[in-house]
């Protein structure tokens, strides 16, 4: 029988039941791929992370129900949370080595800052029509990731955002991509959602990635490098992000709700 510590983390919010609950399991060595598929499977939540030590940085995966994805920007702040306040209390720093290269999270007072990398979006002369027809308006920009595996839909306004019931067996045809929709907020500089049904997510509560391609799109448009925002899903995520140096400064805070042991 293997015996593996689990810790869930509630990520990009100080109060339980908000932000995003990501799984959390520190290993001594990476076990096979397809246990790990398994058991994010068996916790069923947006992310499970798990890292390994390593000499200088840990390792660190992340995989939703479905598949292995190449960044989370959630389940990476819920790793250093665990790290900080449960594995080695009173460190402040964490590298960890990814697929999406070196990622570093610091403390910074109350909350956890994450260096993460920035995406280049190209925006698209139309919006595609399948989806267009997925989320049942026509957004005023769309940009795509240079990988093609996110989709930036642009509203009008936070409503439009907060009131879309997009079809998500039409989203998840346009699989590998994921798809954000984003507009000016009310009292934070933007407000966000994210899509990823044909990963096992079909409304992800609080995505740290896509600031990533977020930040850059609303840097210009409002012409300053430190912005607030929010995720405005049922449980509700806050973001405070910079640019500096090329990269996505995304800070946030977390909380534990619990942990415990996985037998298999």
């Amino acid at each position: 029988m293997i015996k593996l510590r689990l810790f869930q983390i509630d990520a990009f919010t100080s109060d339980v039941f908000g932000g995003n609950p990501a799984a959390v399991v520190p290993l001594s060595s990476w076990l096979d791929d397809e246990l790990m598929q398994q058991i994010a499977a068996e916790n069923n939540l947006s992310e499970t992370a798990f890292f390994v030590p390593g000499e200088k940085r840990r390792g660190l995966r992340w995989f939703t129900p479905e598949a292995e994805i190449k960044l989370c920007g959630h389940a990476t702040l819920a790793s250093a949370f665990a790290i900080f306040t449960e594995l080695e209390p009173g460190r402040g720093e964490v590298r960890f080595d990814t697929l999406s290269g070196e990622l570093t999270v610091t403390r910074s007072g109350d909350r956890l800052v994450m260096d993460f990398p920035v995406w280049r979006l190209e925006r698209l002369d139309a919006a595609p029509a399948a989806l267009a027809e997925a989320l049942g308006t026509s957004p005023a920009e769309v940009l795509v990731t240079a990988e093609r595996d996110n989709y930036f839909a642009v509203l009008g306004d936070q409503s439009e955002v907060e009131s879309l019931a997009p079809d998500m067996q039409s989203l998840a045809a346009l699989h590998p991509a994921g798809v954000a929709v984003t507009a000016p907020g009310r009292d934070v500089d933007f407000v966000c959602r994210y899509f990823a049904p044909s990963y096992g997510v079909a409304e992800d509560p609080a995505t740290g990635s896509i600031q990533c391609g977020l930040m850059p799109y609303w840097v210009e448009r409002l012409g300053r490098n430190a912005l607030r925002s929010r995720q405005v899903s049922r449980r509700g995520a806050e973001f405070f992000s910079e640019l500096r140096n090329g990269r996505t400064f995304i800070s946030g805070s977390a909380v534990k709700y619990l942990e415990g042991w996985i037998e298999i």
